[in-house]
């Protein structure tokens, strides 16, 4: 029941903090979630990007033309620009594009002048331009931009660490699963001491950091009926 109750709280403090805008985040992007084990999220990995995802400044690629290795390259970055550098075409913009948009991008300039129906996958191996969203009880709240790999310990850092009211036995990540709304709560105090693993964070996470001390106006909204209405799925 106790911890039905923070997470409630948890979940409070996000649609609070978002609606009051003070991470830049309109309030109809965090919504109801379905509280999962924390070893349902992924630790040590992270999980494939979806295929809308848009690659940014500095992510890796790998590009394949089926047949042809001289123009076919196992990483190529994307420079600061949003371009690539590829061989007889020159500068491709990649920025803003899906995989599949770049991919048909450059079968199509590929195919105009020098090779006949070339056959081009293009797969992101390293997403550097992922933003997550860290807030609640740290020092700096925000919007951040991942460089690779980033765990739940180091995107906290990122907001320049707790803060002193942080209960760090409830940290929560927020997630969208297969369209669901999901929230795992995870212990910062036994990560940091290697009594538990350090999770991997993904793109368009957001990360609440409970507070230990919460304030009378929040306690009177949790006890609320209408609170209870909107996290309807605990």
């Amino acid at each position: 029941m106790y911890t039905a109750l923070r997470l409630i709280a948890l979940l409070f403090a996000v649609f609070a903090l978002a609606a009051c805008g003070s991470s830049g985040r309109s309030s109809a992007n965090v919504t109801a979630a379905t509280a999962v084990n924390s070893y349902d999220l992924p630790v040590g990995q992270a999980t494939p990007l979806t295929e809308d995802y848009r690659i940014g400044e500095t992510d890796v690629l790998r590009i394949s033309v089926f047949r042809v290795p001289e123009l076919s390259f196992d990483q190529l970055r994307v420079d600061t620009s949003g371009n690539i550098q590829m061989p007889l075409i020159g500068t491709v913009q990649a920025a803003g594009l899906t995989a599949s948009e770049l991919s048909t991008s450059l079968t199509t300039q590929l195919g105009a002048r020098y090779l006949r129906d070339p056959q081009v996958t293009v797969t992101v191996i390293q997403a550097a331009s992922q933003k997550i969203t860290v807030d609640g009880a740290v020092t700096q709240p925000g919007v951040y931009e991942m460089r690779g790999r980033t765990t739940l310990m180091q995107a906290v850092a990122m907001a320049r660490g707790p803060s002193r009211s942080a209960d760090l036995s409830s940290v929560a990540i927020f997630r969208t699963i297969n369209g669901q709304r999901m929230v795992a709560v995870f212990d910062l105090g036994a990560i940091r001491n290697g009594a538990a693993e350090d999770p991997v964070v993904l793109g368009e996470d957001v990360i609440v950091v409970d507070t230990s001390v919460l304030n009378e106006g929040l306690q009177t909204a949790i006890s609320a009926a209408p609170v209870l209405t909107l996290f309807r799925l605990f």
